[in-house]
């Protein structure tokens, strides 16, 4: 067993600046983290940009410093990794929460290589870990994929893009780059208005010119091993396909801090929990980040789940006195 004077679960831009939060009222916490820093960033697609500018992603007054205004994935990378070395940050790598217990007045929480005992946990472990399934027939082929990373490996295959927001555009345009033949089904009836306004010309242009094809209120019905079935506007359609990304959303954990006694909103996915302190309905467990907005991801991001660490700080630094 070890003591330890706080915990965060969670080893992203919100989980890093709640860690330095804690640091600045005289903590000594400990991230665990079941991949490596900024993990999530890391399985963003290899060349994607931010819609955030640099100074919006910056944590512990550490300067996001770039030529460009709008910072690339591997960019990212490179300064949460200088953060933590900053900052002197102790990320416990490759290590996973396995259940966070309450107490008396402490929590135990055990993970695949070790046995805590702190005062304080944050979970701050974001969403992307779990894909919005469509829960249709042949979903589970091996062609099916909820990420997508680079298109090369594409090149002259028939592609469906599933989706209509910023994830589902990217794909689409690196994977007509790739040489793809390129098919995005949305179920809705026109373009999000979430899409960064810098790609949407480029999509559209492609669009025009049937470089890609674009179907609104389409829904899919089955996917087989050479075949998509579409229902496009109430008509079924059947077209070639060798890969599908599914660019569906994602969305929390609901069973991992159900776990913990935390209360969630049934409808909305959010867990109950003070705006003011980010404290839920379990004392002295926060939480921090995306987790915040439940089923809603496009809610919260790192540029303002960024400000939750500090107060936390702050009801601590109360809790305490």
């Amino acid at each position: 067993m070890q003591n330890v004077e706080a915990i965060i679960v969670g080893g992203g831009p919100c989980g890093l600046s709640a860690a330095i939060e804690l640091q600045n009222i005289g903590l000594t916490p400990i991230v665990i983290e079941k991949g490596n820093v900024v993990n999530a960033i890391y399985n963003y697609p290899t060349h994607q940009t931010f819609f955030s500018t640099s100074e919006k992603l910056a944590i512990g007054d550490v300067p996001f410093i770039i030529e460009e205004r709008k910072p690339k994935r591997n960019q990212a990378l490179v300064y949460y990794r200088e953060v933590v070395k900053a900052k002197k940050i102790q990320v416990n790598r490759f290590e996973t929460v396995q259940s966070v217990k309450k107490n008396e007045d402490t929590f135990t929480v055990q993970t695949d290589k070790e046995t805590y005992k702190t005062p304080y946990v944050v979970i701050a472990t974001g969403y992307y870990d779990h894909p919005n399934y469509l829960n249709i027939p042949g979903e589970n082929l091996p062609k099916v994929h909820h990420y997508f990373k680079e298109g090369h490996p594409f090149f002259d295959l028939n592609v469906l893009v599933i989706g209509g927001k910023n994830s589902a555009i990217d794909a689409a345009l690196e994977l007509n780059k790739a040489g793809a033949h390129v098919t995005v089904v949305y179920r809705g009836a026109e373009y999000s208005s979430s899409i960064k306004p810098w790609v949407l010309p480029e999509f559209l242009g492609l669009v025009r010119d049937g470089e890609i094809a674009m179907h609104f209120n389409t829904n899919i019905k089955e996917i087989t091993e050479q075949e998509v079935v579409l229902d496009i506007e109430g008509e079924e359609q059947t077209i070639a396909n060798d890969i599908v990304f599914a660019m569906t959303g994602y969305h929390p954990d609901h069973s991992f801090i159900r776990a913990m006694g935390v209360e969630l909103d049934e409808e909305t996915g959010r867990p109950y929990f003070d705006p003011e302190t980010m404290e839920t309905n379990v004392e002295n467990l926060f939480i921090a980040g995306v987790l915040a907005a439940g089923n809603n991801a496009n809610e919260i991001f790192i540029e303002n789940g960024r400000f939750h660490g500090g107060l936390i700080a702050e009801k601590i630094v109360k809790h305490n006195k």
